[in-house]
């Protein structure tokens, strides 16, 4: 499952971070998790969080001395809502050029 289009206009870190995250919606994830789902270094995965967090498009929990992330609801498509997860050639393209 991806994010809805509404939020796939930052960063492609972030993108991907919220990508994970919403696949494991119910579950959550550690930054751990996230950092083995994600392709980016650590440092670059810490930044996104960050960036996310202030806008508030994810929610920390804590619990049992382990922290989890989680999206924030509007960021999970509705339930039988799903948007494609195969990027077209020009979304390719444009990731690869960085447009």
């Amino acid at each position: 499952m991806r994010v809805p289009p509404e939020f796939r206009d930052r960063d492609d870190t972030e993108v991907a971070v919220l990508d994970a995250l919403v696949a494991r919606a119910d579950d959550g994830m550690t930054v751990l998790e996230l950092r083995a789902g994600v392709d980016a270094t650590i440092d670059e995965v810490e930044s996104a969080l960050s960036a996310l967090k202030a806008a508030g498009l994810i929610d920390v929990e804590e619990a049992n001395g382990r922290v989890r992330i989680y999206p924030d609801e509007r960021v999970v498509p509705e339930h039988g809502e799903a948007f494609d997860d195969d990027p077209g050639l020009l979304d390719v393209i444009r990731r690869r050029l960085g447009l």
